[in-house]
Parts: C-alpha cells; sequence; structure tokens
C-alpha cells in the first residue's frame, strides 16, 4: 500500500523497480536529509514493511521453536532480532522483535516469505511469512495475525533523535531494543545502529500524518528511504533480498547472537549455525566496499565482484553516501583478498568499477572456532 505521506509537498517516490516502493524516497535534497540524520535528527518514512502481532499465552515458546534467538525469556518491553532459516540454515527472513503489553512485534520486509514447512505447499516450495507461521501453529496458544494495516514504522535517527522524541511525548529506553509504548497507541524500539541513536516507532496507522506532523514539528527533518539505506549500508546492517542470496547464512552477515541464537536447539535450522560456529568458519563475509566514484556508472544488486578474473563475490545494497561517495556491501570469499583491487559490476552490461574494501568493515580474526580447538584438544591427547 502506498504512504499517505507521498502526497506532502516534495515527496518523490522511489522508483517502481526498488524494494523501497510505495514510501518516500526523498524530499527534494538526498545529501541534505544524510548530514540532518547523521548530525541532527531526521525521520523517515517506512511503513511499507511488514508488521506481524503474536498474542496467545504460549507467544513466546512458540516463537522460540519457529525462529533462531532465544525468545523464551524476552521481558516485557524488550526487543531483539531474529530469523527464519531453511532446514540448512540459510536465511529466508530476518526481523525485528518487541514484546509489549501482552503481543510479540515482529516487522520485516515486506512479502517476507519462508521455505514451506510441507514440500507441497507453494509452487516454488515458499509461502508468505504469515502463512508459514499459521502452518507451524498446530495446537499452539497463539494467534498470529497481519498486522500491517493497524500499524506503521517510522524511524528516526540522529544524534538528536532522543531530544526530538522527548519533545514529541515518547520516552525511549536508554538500554538497546528496549521497548516502551507511545501515547494512543503503538510502540517505540530502540535500535543499535552502530554510534547514530537510532529509534522505530510502530504507529497506528490512521495517526500517521499526525504523528510525522508532530516529530517535524519538533525538529526531525523529513527524510527518504535513500537516507536510511545509506546510513544503513555504513552501519553494515545487511537487508535480506540486497545483501543475501539463496545461499546465504547468518554468519556471512554478522546476525550471529544478534539474532541468531547459536547454544539453543530446535529450530529450523539450528545445526548449520551450530556447526559453523563451533567447527567452521563461513565461506563467505559481508564488506563494505568503495567503489570508483569518477565514473557515472555504478554495479547493481546481484552482480559480481571479481579479483582479476576471478569471481570472489556478490554485489549487494549499492548506495551513493554523503560523506564516503559510492559504496556497496558485497558477500565476498574468505580467500578474496582485502587489501588488493576489485572490480564490482557486470563487465557484459558495462557497468563495471573499480572497488576498494573498507579496512574498517573487516571482522578480527577470532582464531580457530572453539570446537575445533576443544577436538585438536582431544587429539593431542
Amino acid at each position: 500500500m502506498n504512504s499517505p505521506l507521498l502526497e506532502l509537498p516534495g515527496a518523490v517516490p522511489a522508483p517502481e523497480d526498488s524494494p523501497d516502493f510505495g514510501v518516500p524516497w526523498h524530499f527534494g535534497d538526498p545529501f541534505g536529509e544524510q548530514r540532518a540524520a547523521a548530525r541532527g535528527a531526521a525521520i523517515v518514512d517506512r511503513s511499507h514493511r511488514q508488521v506481524i502481532a503474536v498474542p496467545g499465552g504460549e507467544r513466546l515458546s512458540w516463537l522460540h521453536l519457529v525462529l533462531s534467538q532465544h525468545l523464551t525469556e524476552l521481558a516485557e518491553d524488550r526487543g531483539t532480532e531474529a530469523l527464519v532459516l531453511d532446514n540448512q540454515g540459510r536465511v529466508d527472513s530476518h526481523m525485528m522483535v518487541a514484546h509489549h503489553d501482552g503481543v510479540v512485534y515482529l516487522d520485516c520486509e515486506a512479502g517476507s516469505t519462508a521455505t514451506s514447512a510441507l514440500p507441497t505447499m507453494g509452487t516454488d516450495g515458499t509461502q508468505s511469512l504469515p502463512e508459514y507461521l499459521e502452518a507451524m501453529r498446530f495446537w499452539s496458544d497463539v494467534q498470529p495475525r497481519e498486522a500491517t494495516e493497524e500499524f506503521a514504522v517510522f524511524t528516526v535517527i540522529g544524534p538528536r533523535a532522543g531530544e526530538v522524541l522527548e519533545e514529541s511525548g515518547v520516552t525511549v529506553p536508554a538500554e538497546p531494543y528496549g521497548v516502551s509504548g507511545l501515547p494512543g497507541g503503538g510502540l517505540v524500539r530502540h535500535v543499535p545502529f552502530r554510534q547514530i541513536f537510532t529509534a522505530d516507532l510502530l504507529v497506528p496507522r490512521d495517526s500517521m500524518v499526525d504523528w510525522w506532523m508532530r516529530l517535524t514539528g519538533n525538529g526531525a527533518r523529513r527524510a527518504g528511504s535513500m537516507t536510511y539505506e545509506a546510513l544503513r549500508v555504513e552501519a553494515l546492517r545487511p537487508r535480506v533480498g540486497l545483501d543475501t542470496d539463496d545461499r546465504a547464512i547468518p554468519h556471512e552477515l554478522g546476525w550471529i547472537h544478534t539474532a541468531a541464537h547459536v547454544a539453543k536447539g530446535c529450530y529450523r535450522g539450528q545445526e548449520t549455525v551450530a556447526k559453523v560456529h563451533n567447527v567452521g568458519k563461513p565461506p563467505r563475509r559481508m564488506l563494505l566496499l568503495h567503489l570508483d566514484g569518477s565514473v557515472e556508472i555504478r554495479p547493481e544488486t546481484g552482480d559480481p565482484v571479481l579479483h582479476g578474473e576471478r569471481t570472489v563475490g556478490r554485489v549487494g545494497s549499492v548506495v551513493l553516501h554523503h560523506e564516503l561517495g559510492p559504496v556497496t556491501l558485497a558477500l565476498l570469499k574468505r580467500s578474496a583478498p582485502v587489501d588488493e583491487e576489485l572490480l564490482a559490476g557486470d563487465a557484459e552490461q558495462e557497468r563495471q568499477v573499480a572497488a576498494a574494501v573498507d579496512p574498517d568493515s573487516v571482522p578480527p580474526d577470532t582464531g580457530e572456532p572453539p570446537g575445533r580447538i576443544a577436538a585438536q584438544r582431544v587429539r593431542g591427547h
């Protein structure tokens, strides 16, 4: 559904082929909007995200079995992140989680899907996320429902975002993933976003315009999805469908511990999560690439990354950052060099450019996995 904020003066809609179609792309000054988010406060309409509500007495124990995160002890007014994985531990869906007033709210990409629980369901082996959750309900005391028409997601971001929210009557918990209620219904969640204060609001959809006017009136600059995407890429936060492919596992994307628990069992894909964490290393890792800004062409999502003539990775989100210039998140093989020039893009489509790995995006080497060390000790004895 299209956001009513597209009717505001200056709102430029996202292109029809964009995953952000349906919300404002920008309001006439993309770089100015980014600078406001980085240095002051900005609000982004993300109402195209899908919202699923899960009430019921067994909501936590049931979600604990269905999702990748440890949820049995998720307290009221706390949040986290979680995944739906397939049987091989590959990422189907990612979601933000908030537990508030006896309901767990999941917000995720629009049209999120999951590999079918039953092989006969779905012509391509997948079903919508609400269909998957319903198929997994069985006799549990839970009532998952589509709630996108009830709630819309806004994100307020920037070093002054907390002040703007306080002036608007919203108190954001200080601790990461803390949740509190909004006056008039809905909730606010503190989101860890590297070093920029960020809060997601789930506001009643029929109050979207009122909330937007309240927050912008108290100092939040209007910003489009281009701003959020640029800061998301800078913060190394992956997005399903852009930074993932049909082989992506949580370890490659920085979602271990953040969205996937390594010690709990009984969820689909858990064997892969535990095995790679304990005795192996993921075949790829997500890094930030700086692209040659002296040319107009840009690679596209899904294009190859090459070292010489060898394909070493895949292009994910491509953005134009107000300070970094053109950058992309990319899944690169562990064997790919991080200190040599790479090429990103499809040469046949004439969109290949030079690329270089941002050294700050390279995760530190944590050494041998704990399970492998234990096995070596046993063999040594």
